[in-house]
């Protein structure tokens, strides 16, 4: 399955570099980086990292064992651009700074733009956890979808799946570190919007709650829930928005529970605990 799975990328990929030099400018600009990054790589550190530290003080001894940094989160967003073509010349634009590892069309279509042991710059500010740098812990994966009263094809939430078993099964992520961007930045993103969470958690990515809902206890503490979750509860408004976002997904701007979404965190914050 993960053979037939990465054989499907390996075509995409090859399938959209190939598309007669359109991109052909890009693919320069990202060799050009890529080859940087790896001089950085081959050198060793004492030259360069340690180069500030006087020569007697120092030396290089290499160890044989190490390996590459590896992602541990996979963060999922929509584009609020009209097509997959727009996003990909955004991706492009070096005065906008912005990329993720991947854009899923909205005919399924996978494009990857982003070798994913590359720090991507799709996360921006914000906290999930004690992390506050997902660039540099995650994959990003961009979905072509206007965030207001585009649909979510069947066909690009099929494609997202075969994309995040592969991503799972590679660098094995744990089941609670799929997440959107609202939940890492609440305060300021609200993608993806209207997103069909629970056919990815029924799948093994990220948490739903379970059916029938149990009461709440009388001592539940909100605050310490949505912080057990992952969400920055500094600013607690934000924090419940976010939830709101992801998991109720009915008046989500306004900052209050009522008892079913209370009924709900519980329920979420319990598969935390587990």
């Amino acid at each position: 399955m993960i053979k037939n799975v990465f054989l499907y990328f390996v075509i995409v990929v090859l399938a959209t570099s190939c598309a007669g030099g359109k991109y052909a400018a890009s693919e320069k600009v990202y060799k050009k980086k890529a080859q940087e990054f790896a001089e950085v790589y081959k050198e060793a550190p004492v030259e360069g990292q340690l180069a500030k530290i006087a020569a007697d003080q120092k030396e290089w001894i290499a160890s044989t064992n190490f390996g590459m940094r590896k992602p541990n989160y996979v963060m999922i967003h929509h584009t609020a651009q009209a097509s997959l073509d727009q996003t990909v010349k955004t991706f492009h634009n070096q005065k906008v700074g912005v990329s993720s590892h991947y854009v899923i069309g909205r005919d399924g279509k996978i494009v990857q733009m982003v070798n994913d042991y590359f720090r991507a710059h799709h996360a921006g500010a914000g906290r999930w956890g004690n992390d506050t740098d997902l660039n540099s812990s995650s994959i990003g994966i961009e979905l072509d979808n206007n965030g207001t009263t585009d649909p979510w094809p069947d066909s690009q939430i099929q494609s997202l799946v075969k994309l995040l078993q592969y991503l799972k099964t590679s660098y094995n992520i744990p089941q609670g570190n799929f997440i959107g961007h609202m939940d890492y930045a609440p305060s300021r993103k609200n993608d993806p919007s209207r997103f069909p969470w629970k056919i990815l958690a029924d799948q093994g990515f990220g948490y739903w709650y379970d059916q029938p809902l149990e009461e709440v206890p009388a001592n539940f503490d909100v605050k310490v829930a949505l912080k057990i979750i992952g969400f920055d509860v500094k600013n607690l408004d934000a924090a419940i928005k976010g939830f709101k976002y992801h998991y109720i997904q009915e008046n989500p701007n306004v900052a209050t529970l009522n008892e079913q979404d209370m009924r709900i965190l519980y329920a979420i914050f319990k598969k935390y605990l587990d």
